[in-house]
């Protein structure tokens, strides 16, 4: 077999390879992240050219830094973009409405809270489950730092939120995804973030004053986009953005219990 052979087969494996799929990157924050992560599989399914990933958050910062710094072309937000974050051209488009609920451990035996019981747990003015109709026991508060976005929304749509000062008694969670797993993993925990059907198998999501995260009259939600600079997507980041705001990602969006927005 000639040397000149061999060399055309392996170029042709590496361009082969090069062309099975290219990888795309949506980085920033946690919420919506296993839904993001859902709509990436299917569309993944239906252009195997292309790979979409959706890895773990580094907040909406961190995405709005990296796609500010061309570092990622598409990222993902939680929060509105301040005016020198726009005059970077950083543009926003958004994709969904996610409920911010309230999670609790399923030993301490509470499934529901008034809005006024909520705000006094986290200012640790209660800090027994027996005390709102739980059992004996330490409630655990896992806060998030203030920049989050979930407790943003909070502090401005949950009665008694707007002025409250957080209990130093808690622990600090610096990702949705710590928040869940804490609250999943130690008894009389109690935590909040962005809804998704998938909390409600391992914990008890909360009613706050009767509603639950989904209802109508539910006080709080987030607002998810996607983010990228003004006239610098790429066209297989087009296609993914579209593919979002398809009938296809709109009914993923609406089964993972969030709300599309056209």
């Amino acid at each position: 077999m000639s040397k000149r052979f061999v060399f055309v087969v392996l170029a042709a494996c590496v361009l082969s390879r090069g062309a099975i799929a290219s990888e795309l990157e949506v980085v920033g924050t946690g919420d919506g992240m296993e839904l993001l992560q859902a709509i990436a599989t299917a569309y993944n399914a239906q252009n195997p050219d292309s790979t979409i990933v959706i890895p773990p958050s580094i907040g909406s910062g961190g995405g709005i830094a990296a796609v500010g710094a061309d570092r990622n072309v598409l990222g993902r937000v939680a929060r509105p973009l301040t005016d020198k974050e726009k005059a970077q051209g950083l543009v926003t488009t958004p994709i969904m409405r996610i409920p911010s609920a309230i999670y609790v451990h399923r030993g301490a035996g509470v499934t529901a809270l008034t809005s006024d019981q909520l705000a006094k747990i986290y200012s640790g003015d209660i800090d027994n489950w027996k005390d709102v109709g739980g059992k004996d026991m330490r409630i655990k508060v896992v806060r998030r730092e203030e920049a989050d976005s979930t407790l943003s929304v909070l502090r401005v749509s949950m009665p008694g939120w707007k002025e409250i000062k957080l209990t130093q008694r808690s622990k600090l969670a610096m990702t949705t995804q710590e928040s869940i797993e804490t609250v999943k993993d130690v008894e009389g925990a109690i935590g909040f973030g962005p809804y998704s059907r998938a909390l409600e198998q391992t914990m008890s999501v909360i009613r706050i004053d009767g509603k639950h995260p989904l209802d109508e009259e539910y006080p709080s939600a987030v607002t998810v986009s996607l983010l990228y600079k003004d006239g610098s997507l790429t066209p297989e980041a087009e296609r993914f953005v579209k593919y979002v705001h398809s009938t296809k990602g709109r009914d993923l969006t609406s089964n993972w219990g969030a709300i599309p927005i056209f």
